[in-house]
């Protein structure tokens, strides 16, 4: 993990095409910016881990009745 410190209004690049600011320190939270293009999809992390445990569910399931059509 790369750690930086930054100010607000400073930015980071990620490949060129995604820009992260921070807009805002209050206490303990920061409020960031994010300009991505849109076929980039930006996820919160909570966010980003209940859509990945619904696509295995599917999957899941998608492979049950798969296995029953087998049978």
């Amino acid at each position: 993990m790369l750690a930086l410190s930054r100010k607000k209004n400073e930015a980071i690049v990620i490949n060129n095409n995604v820009e992260i600011t921070v807009l805002e320190v209050k206490g303990e939270q920061v409020k960031l910016g994010i300009t991505a293009p849109k076929e980039v999809p930006v996820y919160r992390k909570e966010v980003y881990v209940q859509i990945q445990e619904a696509n295995k569910e599917s999957n899941d399931i998608s492979a049950i009745e798969a296995l029953k059509g087998l049978l």
